[in-house]
């Protein structure tokens, strides 16, 4: 170790001298929307803006696992654009309000993407960039470029010339687990059309409201009902629209599409006020220019090039969720059912909560605390609208996914660092509420202190019981801070749930029966019922709210480090069946998969620093790269990346609500944060290596 020191030294400056210089090289040209594409990534590599209700990206058209995201990499045609995708999840949701431009080059159909019209691509022709997708159609020689504002999506054909030209609007188009329920098209006059599509699938009810403008007159339409020629309007579980041009050579035709969850109204109105006029250049540098603001907050100094890409690739990919939900006009569908308004702030969904509390939220909190305050009153919004804060809500839905309260830690980590633009005492109430209701077999975890084993379903129950303890650590802090002095002592009791499912006698969280006797035949690294996703190696470390009393339950420090030792050593064997979620394996370590994330930094809990260094450093090297199979696992709309950021300047919230970060090993020389309040935070590193891994002093000042 001695010929392997860094140094760290953090920079507290008071104004923040703006980071913008005349000749600064634009951090989107480091940013790769194609990491995560290949392998179980899941992501999307189309245009959107930071945190944005448009995700204008291609789809393969073709269902499975692999195309969650509309897109796979290996694959080698394209069926259209939809406007709507979901970043790095393992759901099949959304791609609303899919356009296809075709010709009379091309004709053939076939059936592994429901006969719908289809183009042979290569990668060697298609590029992307924040906020910028291209690619040429090869069988009809046209070349589609597409952008986006926050609510609309702007899509450039450039046309061969041909007198059978044409665009293929299809509101029926399903994929994965998404279908429509009933859907509608008007033709408001040969440069304009109207509509929605109302769908359901993992979110049950979905509702997405668009005006369509063309910049190019057509010359004639096709209208469908269910596949039969009618006239407009139509209304019918599947219409679609084929609108008819003679074009020249290079002919532009530029659509802009405007959203909206709420209205037909809403959605001109996003037109009105985002993208007025045709001009494509001017939204795709725009939207380049709001992902160079974003990306600017963090500028990092190294000379490894390929590193820097990964960086800022993932910088932008923890940008990509939550989601824009309302309207210019504050409207959006609310997860009553009912049409809601947003007074005040916008209003956010796509909160995929068990991945993202761990790393992607407190990261918010630091470079985005005053969108951080627009998600938080989404979150109580969801409240008032189902009196109950929201697991994993989408498009205005709870899709009762996953498991825990973990509105719960969002909400207090912005509380305690300073972000209350909110109604604080509605806050503490939603989630004593949330914490005390008895669906989610919140009532056996409140009478039995854990939750018990269901042999009928996949109940999850050790996860739901840890995850259950950290939520009400948390709550207690909450009830702490407002002086509720006796809810503090109830939840404060309460995070302490985990003691009941520990086994002394194996030293795991073990399944245990409603009588209290735990379970028969308990093989910890197998994949069962009880474990949301895991095995009981990787649950294992699952209270963060308690590092102290878990290392003493084990019996110190030195059994605590053998342990550890064991989880990065103990191999799957070749004969063991691993689902489809343990990816990224170091030992029984699954970087692939959330409960795994901050296990490597609990070696600082039993002063053991160089451990977490070592680790930190060998997982930042090997589970991220800069090629489509570049992520380990699914990428979980900005946990997976968020991770990587947090990692890699050289610290992480192990307990994500505590606002105290655990150590790692910083990747960069230098790496300034540039505050919202105009502060920066710079962290410099000395004689960094990729050899010079371990931290031999740090000075704050």
């Amino acid at each position: 170790m001695k010929h392997s020191l860094i140094y760290m030294v953090f920079i507290a400056l008071l104004y923040n001298c703006s980071p913008y210089k005349s000749d600064y090289d634009k951090l989107t040209n480091y940013v790769n929307p194609f990491i995560g594409t290949d392998g179980p990534g899941n992501t999307y590599p189309g245009a959107t803006v930071p945190f944005g209700m448009v995700q204008l990206s291609p789809d393969i058209g073709i269902p499975g696992w692999d195309r969650i995201a509309g897109y796979f990499y290996k694959d080698s045609i394209i069926t259209g654009f939809s406007h709507t995708h979901l970043t790095g999840t393992g759901a099949g949701d959304l791609y609303d309000i899919l356009v296809m431009p075709t010709n009379s080059r091309f004709s053939n159909r076939i059936k592994d993407n429901n006969f719908m019209p289809f183009s042979s691509f290569s990668h060697k022709r298609e590029k992307a960039s924040p906020g910028y997708y291209a690619v040429d159609l090869l069988d009809f020689g046209i070349k589609a470029e597409l952008t986006t504002t926050a609510r609309t999506g702007i899509h450039k054909y450039t046309f061969p010339k041909d007198d059978a030209s044409q665009i293929h609007i299809d509101l029926g188009y399903a994929l994965n687990w998404d279908a429509p329920t009933k859907t509608y098209i008007k033709v408001v006059d040969n440069s304009t059309i109207e509509g929605y599509r109302k769908s359901t699938g993992w979110a049950k009810d979905q509702r997405v409201y668009f005006v369509i403008k063309f910049s190019k007159p057509f010359d004639s339409y096709q209208i469908f009902k269910n596949d039969s020629l009618t006239t407009s309007p139509v209304e019918a579980v599947k219409t679609k629209i084929v609108v008819n041009y003679k074009t020249t050579d290079d002919d532009v035709i530029i659509l802009k599409t405007g959203l909206s969850t709420a209205t037909i109204q809403g959605a001109y109105k996003s037109l009105e006020q985002e993208a007025p006029d045709f001009n494509f250049e001017n939204y795709k540098e725009k939207a380049n220019a709001l992902w160079d603001k974003e990306l600017q907050k963090i500028q990092v100094t190294t000379t490894d090039a390929t590193k820097k890409k990964i960086f800022y690739s993932m910088l932008y990919q923890s940008m990509l969720a939550p989601t824009l939900l309302s309207d210019c006009n504050g409207d959006y569908k609310g997860a009553n059912g009912k049409i809601e308004n947003a007074q005040g702030f916008d209003r956010y969904d796509t909160f995929s909560l068990w991945d993202t509390y761990r790393a992607a939220h407190p990261l918010y909190t630091i470079l985005h605390p005053n969108r951080v305050s627009s998600m938080v009153n989404s979150l109580l919004a969801h409240y008032k609208e189902t009196e109950l804060l929201p697991v994993w809500s989408l498009q205005g839905n709870e899709t009762n996914m996953m498991i825990g309260n973990h509105a719960i830690p969002v909400i207090v980590d912005a509380y305690f660092k300073g972000i209350k633009k909110f109604d604080v005492e509605l806050a503490y109430k939603a989630c004593k509420e949330s914490a005390m209701v008895d669906s989610r077999q919140l009532d056996s975890y409140k009478t039995l202190g854990y939750v018990p084993v269901d042999e009928s379903s996949e109940n999850w129950s050790v996860s739901k019981t840890l995850e259950y303890a950290y939520d009400d650590w948390c709550l207690s802090q909450f009830a702490k801070a407002l002086h509720k002095s006796s809810d503090y002592e109830y939840f404060a009791n309460r995070s302490e749930s985990w003691r009941n499912v520990y086994d002394a006698k194996t030293k795991f969280m073990r399944p245990k029966l409603k009588n209290g006797q735990f379970i028969n035949n308990f093989i910890p690294k197998e994949y069962s019922p009880y474990f949301c996703e895991s095995n009981a190696w990787q649950y294992f470390w699952s209270v963060p709210q308690n590092i102290e009393g878990l290392i003493n339950a084990v019996g110190g420090k030195d059994a605590f480090e053998k342990k550890l030792d064991s989880m990065f050593t103990l191999k799957p064997l070749p004969e063991d069946k691993l689902p489809i979620f343990s990816t990224g394996m170091i030992g029984q370590y699954a970087h692939g998969n959330e409960p795994s994330h901050h296990v490597a930094y609990l070696y600082n809990y039993i002063n053991k620093p160089w451990k977490p260094q070592k680790l930190v450093r060998e997982i930042l090297e090997t589970q991220y790269k800069n090629e489509p199979n570049g992520h380990c696992g699914n990428e979980d709309c900005g946990q997976m990346s968020s991770w990587y950021v947090l990692s890699s300047l050289g610290f992480y919230p192990v307990n994500p609500a505590q606002g105290v970060y655990s150590f790692g090993s910083p990747m960069f020389d230098t790496a300034s944060i540039n505050l919202e309040n105009n502060k920066t935070f710079v962290i410099q590193t000395k004689n960094n290596s990729k050899e010079n891994i371990y931290i031999q002093s740090i000075e704050l000042n």
